[in-house]
């Protein structure tokens, strides 16, 4: 298969266990420190360096370091105190259904196709978290409404910082449909669409929303990876030792990114998960204009 996009990086270099270990780490650092898994970084990078993979290679090997880096990240958040596990256990079994039918649809999409719809999501969201008014790193929001699904909760992490929030549990289901289906489709985790959504629509404070989005990262992740793995995408050693070594990179970098999530403000979480998203952005769409 011949890339639409500009080969930079010979994909030699990820033949070394050294390279693939200081790729897994930063990936599961700011995949982890956002709330995004890591995907929308090692999706690019793949296509950039194997451009002989598949839409199907790329995210089957995308969404088992998610997975890696979600479980990872939801432990160290866990003893933070700062997942709502309510809201979490309910948008992750809604993201299931999407998870499985995402991996199956990537069989059918041809690699420009993927390319285009990779790059322009990726835009999308990074336009509206920077060009987004008001304050998103609100803890005190207090409204408890009247209109059905919506629910109010106290959380109290365990630096005795106390949050409340307000958010509809339908419109947070329906998004987590969407998500589940996106994810595995795009290899992304899902974390760059869950976190906008949980801190602009849903109304959630930042932290939590970082917290919890690993945590039902680590749930859609985990079953798109069985389902990959049912069709033997990983049965090929180069494939396996790759998914390997960058998840245990991943493993140490995101125990790393939960850590600096309590020293960063979240408005610059936020700011930074548009920027790096516009990056990526533009280098694909790009190279496929190019």
């Amino acid at each position: 298969m011949i890339s639409i996009i500009p080969r930079i990086v010979h994909p030699m270099i990820f033949d070394s266990i050294s390279v693939l270990l200081l790729t897994g780490f930063v990936i599961g650092t700011i995949g982890t420190l956002i709330g995004a898994g890591g995907g929308f970084i090692l999706v690019p990078l793949l296509l950039l360096t194997h451009p002989q993979f598949s839409p199907e290679i790329v995210t089957a090997v995308s969404i088992v370091i998610v997975a890696a880096n979600a479980v990872s990240g939801s432990v160290a958040y866990s003893r933070s105190g700062r997942i709502d596990y309510r809201a979490g256990i309910l948008f992750a079994l809604f993201t299931v259904p999407g998870s499985i039918l995402g991996v199956y649809t990537t069989k059918y999409i041809p690699y420009s196709v993927f390319n285009i719809i990779f790059g322009i999501l990726l835009l999308s969201l990074s336009a509206f978290l920077l060009f987004k008014k008001g304050d998103p790193g609100y803890s005190q929001n207090e409204r408890t409404g009247n209109s059905k699904g919506q629910r109010f909760n106290v959380l109290t992490d365990n630096k005795n910082t106390t949050y409340r929030y307000t958010y509809n549990a339908y419109t947070g289901a329906a998004i987590s449909v969407i998500t589940g289906y996106l994810s595995p489709l795009l290899g992304i985790g899902g974390g760059i669409i869950h976190v906008p959504a949980m801190v602009h629509l849903l109304r959630f404070p930042v932290y939590i929303a970082t917290a919890t989005s690993h945590f039902i990262l680590a749930v859609m992740a985990t079953v798109s990876v069985i389902v990959h793995a049912s069709q033997g995408n990983y049965n090929d050693p180069y494939i396996l030792r790759m998914v390997i070594w960058l998840c245990v990179g991943v493993v140490a970098g995101a125990q790393l990114g939960a850590w600096l999530s309590h020293k960063i403000k979240g408005t610059v979480i936020v700011k930074a998960l548009a920027l790096c998203l516009a990056l990526v952005a533009l280098r694909l769409l790009w190279g496929i204009m190019s």
